[in-house]
């Protein structure tokens, strides 16, 4: 869940970028779709763990009292799948027209396909299944990425 929340955090901030990139109306449609189902998602993951008593921040192995303001947070990629790169983002932040919609596109695609891994990392771990609402919430997600992957990709190959 903590990882999802910092996973879904990165798709938020990209959709963000749109505004002042695109005029792609199709784009901005498929942005505020994602926007809003990923901060709907992260709200039930944060609740989750409130009620919970867990921490809503993944706890850094050793960072404890480090100043974390100026550090790299892509070197924390490798526990998340899919997420974009420092330079993959920069990338997406410069662009702009058709080449911000492609590397948008190839981009998100990318970001989903890895929170698609992260569910079904959650089915294999040993009595996932068993939190009915945890379960249900995972396959919300898991089917909603999809179709948004779908839609990706159909507007990637209208727009190569």
């Amino acid at each position: 869940m903590q990882g999802m929340i910092m996973h879904h955090a990165q798709a938020v901030e990209m959709t963000a970028l749109i505004e002042a990139r695109t005029e792609n109306k199709a784009l901005r449609s498929l942005g505020s779709r994602i926007s809003h189902s990923q901060s709907d998602e992260m709200n039930f993951m944060k609740r989750w763990l409130e009620l919970r008593g867990e921490p809503i921040m993944m706890p850094m192995k050793g960072m404890e009292g480090m100043d974390m303001s100026d550090m790299d947070m892509s070197t924390h990629h490798m526990l998340m799948p899919g997420m974009l790169t420092k330079k993959q983002m920069n990338a997406l932040k410069a662009a702009k027209g058709a080449e911000f919609d492609r590397l948008f596109l190839t981009g998100m695609i990318q970001h989903h396909g890895g929170a698609l891994v992260m569910v079904k990392d959650l089915y294999d771990t040993a009595g996932a299944g068993q939190d009915a609402e945890l379960f249900n919430f995972a396959t919300d997600v898991d089917s909603g990425q999809r179709a948004e992957i779908r839609i990706m990709e159909t507007m990637l190959a209208k727009n190569p």
